[in-house]
């Protein structure tokens, strides 16, 4: 039957045991299971004082659905107030039939599903709350850029102050510079939108970046000291875990802080999220420099191009540049192994290619081969400020170790061409789709961290916005799944070997050994 219920109801209602998750008024959506609870009856509870729609079963069905919320100031400050939102008041969200989003609302992490399959996993969707948990004058925000460079971090700056400023009013906003050490060095620009209004027009980051530097006891006491109350942290997944850390400590000290992270990552290595910002824009700068290998390789004899990308983890910018481009005969990255010498290597491969059409190029991410480039070169095992293994040149040594192999071997004459585009890549501004998606990812950080959401990342899910627990974020790396559709495609577009072995009784499948070595296969080679 359908209840209408009027609100509010407090936590000292007799009700409470059963609408209210213990030490936060979260919503509690149908049949669902979050971490730690399991909800077998239907009820949708809001923060809002309106009227409550609860709907109750006879039947108790668990049909999988689960919750993986993200943290709430008032999961450790209960009595906090809360204010109508000003979006309310806005002239540009006037004419949107609907201005806030929700408390049901949830996106699906996965959305092909059997007849019979459990709903599985949700996150709640990101937008505008009817109440928010801070009052605009209130707020000092600040921002901060960590990490290497990506196209679109300036625009992702700008759209937190635009927005910030434009819907809610917020006028006291703060540029940490130099990354989390900026935090204790007192390196700080006041920023307003007529300060950064064209830096989306530059590539980099206008508030400077570095790697390393973070202290959580420095950070969070600084935050406390300039009465900082909304932390708005830009940067790649050891970045958000140094987010994680900031917000857990502020937990802890009880502050009423909003720590809001924005994933970023040229490579799109972070997991959940469809894509991360700046990849798009690395991918369409990227065919400008296989164009370029291509164009020098097919005007001369037994032309060989060599473009090395970006891709430490993952192979994703070579791959799609790969078949964006169609100039590319074979595509190597981290995730798929390859051999040099023997029948079906790269070798026999190029030879076949040359006498065919007379050239070819190739496109190896940095990541790929690197436990045959470190036996080669006697690599050291080094790493940066940010804990990552210092890559060797697989580029360099991929070319040395071809035009080797044909001048000395097989005596043929080669005209070999490298280029490494890589911080040509990372140091232009983002492209018209990179600076739509940039604009959502900011305003979304904006809405939650208004409407009092901390510890969160936010990004699309299935091509809708959502707030995701920065730990959902790090605990894994997004890379290529060698055993899906895409990679056969792009196999299928150069026509170029596998380098597994496949079983001929079975149709020139792949042996299930093989598929479950690549499966649990880690990428300890980078």
């Amino acid at each position: 039957m359908d209840l209408s219920i009027p609100c509010p109801l407090s936590r000292a209602s007799p009700l409470s045991k059963f609408l209210f998750k213990p030490q936060s008024p979260f919503l509690q959506c149908s049949n669902f299971k979050s971490r730690n609870y399991s909800y077998r009856k239907n009820r949708l509870i809001s923060r809002q004082n309106f009227v409550i729609r609860a709907q109750v079963s006879d039947q108790s069905v668990d049909d999988g659905f689960v919750l993986d919320d993200v943290p709430h100031l008032t999961d450790f400050l209960p009595d906090l107030p809360s204010y109508p939102n000003p979006l309310q008041n806005s002239q540009a969200y006037a004419i949107v039939k609907q201005t806030f989003v929700p408390p049901e609302d949830v996106v699906a992490q996965k959305i092909v599903v059997q007849k019979d399959s459990s709903r599985g996993l949700h996150f709640r969707r990101a937008g505008p709350r009817e109440r928010v948990y801070f009052k605009s004058e209130e707020v000092r925000a600040c921002i901060v850029t960590c990490g290497g460079l990506c196209p679109g971090i300036n625009t992702v700056i700008r759209e937190i102050v635009c927005g910030l400023n434009y819907m809610y009013g917020v006028n006291d906003i703060l540029g940490i510079q130099g990354g989390y050490r900026g935090f204790y060095s007192k390196n700080t620009l006041t920023l307003t939108p007529k300060v950064v209004n064209d830096i989306h027009k530059r590539g980099g980051t206008f508030l400077l970046t570095s790697r390393g530097g973070h202290d959580t006891l420095k950070i969070v006491d600084n935050i406390h000291d300039r009465g900082i109350n909304q932390v708005y942290i830009i940067g790649g997944d050891g970045t958000q875990r140094g987010a994680a850390r900031i917000y857990e400590e502020v937990e802890k000290r009880g502050l009423q802080v909003a720590v809001a992270g924005i994933p970023k990552t040229i490579d799109n290595d972070i997991p959940v999220i469809d894509k991360s910002f700046g990849f798009d824009t690395a991918v369409e700068e990227a065919q400008r420099a296989i164009n370029a290998a291509h164009v020098e390789v097919e005007s001369v004899e037994n032309g060989i191009g060599i473009v090395k990308l970006m891709g430490r983890y993952s192979g994703f910018i070579a791959m799609f540049a790969t078949l964006a481009s169609r100039d590319v005969d074979c595509c190597l990255i981290p995730e798929s192994p390859f051999y040099l010498e023997g029948k079906g290597g790269l070798f026999e491969f190029i030879e076949e290619r040359l006498k065919e059409n007379g050239h070819i190029v190739i496109v190896v991410a940095e990541g790929a081969g690197q436990e045959y480039v470190a036996q080669s070169m006697h690599g050291i095992d080094e790493k940066d400020a940010s804990g990552n293994r210092l890559l060797l040149d697989v580029g360099l040594w991929l070319t040395q170790n071809i035009k080797d192999h044909f001048t000395k071997e097989r005596k043929m004459a080669i005209n070999m061409k490298y280029i490494d585009p890589t911080y040509m890549i990372r140091a232009i501004p983002s492209n018209a789709s990179d600076n739509i998606y940039c604009t959502l990812l900011a305003q979304s950080a904006v809405h939650g961290a208004m409407a009092g959401y901390t510890g969160f990342t936010v990004g699309p899910v299935n091509s809708r916005h959502a707030y995701i627990p920065i730990s959902h974020v790090t605990e894994t790396q997004n890379t290529v799944k060698l055993t899906d559709r895409m990679w056969a495609r792009l196999l299928a577009s150069t026509n170029q070997p596998s380098f597994l072995n496949c079983d001929v009784s079975l149709g020139g499948k792949v042996c299930k050994d093989t598929i479950d070595l690549i499966n649990n296969m880690k990428i300890t080679s980078i």
